[in-house]
C-alpha cells in the first residue's frame, strides 16, 4: 500500500508553493522601489489557494496536439495583480510603497515559515507511522 502524498501533506504542500511565489514577488517590489515606470504586483493567496486546493487553475497552455499535456499547473494559478497604490503617484509611474512591500515581506516570511514547520511535523508523523513507532 503506497502513501498518497496529497492526503498525507494536505494543502501545506500548495501553501508553501504560493507563499515561495508570493515572496519573490515581494521582494521583486523591494528590489525595484527606485525603477521609474515599475508597478508593484502581489497574488491574492488566499484565492489561490483555494484555487490549488479544489485542483482549479487559471493557467493552462494551448493544447495544438492530442498527444500534448495538458499543461495545467494548481501550482501557477495564481495571477499577479497590480497594487493599488495609497499614495499618489511620486511623478516617475512607480507605485512601490517600500513600508508596505516590507511589511508584506515580513508577514510572508513567517507564513512561509510556519507552513515549512507544518510540513516537516507531517513528514516526522510519516516517519514515525513508517517505523512504526
Amino acid at each position: 500500500m503506497g502513501i498518497n502524498f496529497d492526503k498525507a501533506l494536505g494543502i501545506h504542500e500548495q501553501a508553501l508553493t504560493l507563499q515561495s511565489r508570493r515572496t519573490a514577488l515581494l521582494a521583486n517590489n523591494l528590489a525595484n522601489a527606485d525603477t521609474p515606470g515599475y508597478k508593484a504586483q502581489d497574488i491574492d493567496f488566499r484565492q489561490a489557494l483555494q484555487q490549488a486546493s479544489k485542483g482549479q487553475s487559471n493557467f493552462a497552455l494551448t493544447r495544438t496536439d492530442a498527444r500534448h499535456l495538458n499543461g495545467q499547473s494548481r501550482y501557477l494559478s495564481s495571477e499577479a495583480q497590480y497594487r493599488v497604490p495609497l499614495q499618489p503617484d511620486t511623478g516617475d509611474g512607480n507605485t512601490v510603497d517600500p513600508a508596505i512591500e516590507q511589511a508584506a515581506f515580513a508577514q510572508a516570511a513567517v507564513q512561509y515559515q510556519t507552513s515549512l514547520q507544518f510540513l516537516g511535523g507531517k513528514f516526522r508523523s510519516l516517519m514515525t507511522a513508517i517505523r512504526g513507532e
